[in-house]
């Protein structure tokens, strides 16, 4: 049985510079790893004193301020400035003891350094200067060679000053880093979430632009084949009604094909998926425009020539006129006098959909097929116009550059 694989641990140098790049007030375990340091100075500590012959072995009351000066550095990230204080306090009386002087030295540097890494470079400056001064005093007071000494060594205290300093940039410097990431990120899952609502959109807008057009024309051509068996039972017309059946058969094949079409994009097998190959098709262009325009018994006429149109024009042209038409039927009553124009002029694509309006049965409407068909417009760069027409009618005209653009603010 193949036995599952273990991450790779990361070497000793990437887990030292990770340890250096993380924040120290936010680093997991830091109590913890205080603690071990802490132990770990007081040690070296407790070695330098028994073992250095610089000044004279600690007494009772130095091992005493010895211990606090290292017990504190248990707390050094979670309370900086309060631990150097108390690692001053306990110091200070200790040399002036003339206590073994290199001993609480090197806790005396990890507390300096741990403020550096925290605090503000103007602080940290100001708090250099300080411990500086009461370092050199202290030991003038205790003896002049003493002294001299701790001003000749002082350079190691603004080394690690500047060092604490430096490793604060730096983990600044990730922080910012890491930070852009993240708001990149966010800015790219934002734009996908943006893309997908848009695409949805679309979608609902192809869809109920297809239903309307479709269920209205059905409803026409019900109405047609019901007058037929209503006005005159007695002569029943057999060619009409064939006729009427034959245009909802063909309306609703249309509407099935074309559903499948703008639903295509939702399914993840494809287009050799359940349904079978046939499910797919083309988006809907200008040369689609006869038959519909012949299921709402308009007239047409195209003049595009041999124009380039981008696709996505071609669609918006052919939804317009489809709402356009869905519009006329519903308002106007099935009797109403439709003419579409659809022509390339001045690097746009003009669409124009006319009605004459006299037919009886008009209803008023909810105004939101005209909104949909100025976002369609907008969709592609264009525009669109639509209102009554003078005498009579109504009219929608709309202007589509044949190559799309962005959608105007």
């Amino acid at each position: 049985m193949q036995q599952p694989q273990t991450a790779a641990r990361p070497r000793l140098g990437e887990r030292v510079l990770t340890a250096v790049s993380r924040d120290p007030l936010t680093s997991p375990h830091r109590a913890r790893n205080d603690a071990v340091l802490a132990a770990a100075v007081g040690v070296l500590a407790l070695v330098l004193a028994l073992t250095v012959q610089e000044g004279r072995r600690p007494d009772a009351l130095g091992w005493v301020l010895l211990a606090g000066s290292v017990v504190a550095l248990a707390w050094r990230r979670s309370r900086p400035m309060v631990v150097l204080l108390v690692v001053l306090v306990c110091i200070v009386p200790y040399h002036a003891a003339d206590n073994t002087h290199i001993a609480p030295v090197p806790g005396s540097l990890l507390a300096l350094y741990t403020v550096a890494a925290t605090a503000r470079p103007l602080h940290t400056f100001l708090i250099g200067i300080g411990v500086i001064g009461a370092a050199v005093t202290v030991m003038f007071q205790v003896d002049s060679h003493q002294g001299l000494e701790t001003l000749r060594t002082s350079g190691w205290i603004l080394a690690v000053l500047i060092f604490g300093v430096d490793v604060r940039t730096y983990r600044r410097y990730i922080a910012s880093v890491v930070g852009r990431a993240e708001r990149a990120e966010r800015t790219r899952e934002e734009e996908a979430a943006r893309r997908v609502a848009e695409e949805r959109l679309r979608i609902a807008r192809d869809l109920h632009d297809l239903l309307a057009h479709s269920i209205t024309l059905i409803g026409v051509q019900t109405s047609v084949a019901s007058h037929v068996l209503t006005v005159d039972p007695d002569r029943l017309d057999r060619a009409a009604i064939a006729k009427a059946l034959d245009d909802i058969t063909d309306t609703c094949r249309t509407a099935r094909g074309e559903l499948r079409t703008t639903l295509e994009v939702l399914r993840a097998d494809g287009p050799d998926g359940p349904d079978g190959p046939d499910a797919a098709g083309p988006l809907p262009d200008l040369s689609a425009l006869p038959g519909l325009v012949r299921a709402a018994r308009a007239d047409l006429e195209v003049r595009t020539g041999r124009t380039r149109i981008a696709p996505a024009v071609e669609a918006a042209a052919y939804r317009i006129v489809q709402e356009s038409l869905t519009n006329a039927v519903r308002h106007g009553g099935p009797g109403v006098r439709i003419r579409v124009a659809v022509a390339a002029a001045d690097g746009h694509l003009r669409v124009t959909v006319t009605d004459d309006g006299t037919a009886p049965g008009a209803t008023e409407g909810s105004g939101y097929g005209i909104v949909g068909m100025r976002e369609r417009a907008r969709s592609v760069g264009g525009t669109l116009a639509a209102g009554p027409r003078d005498g009579g009618g109504f009219e929608v005209a709309a202007a589509l550059p044949l190559q799309q653009s962005e959608a105007l603010a």
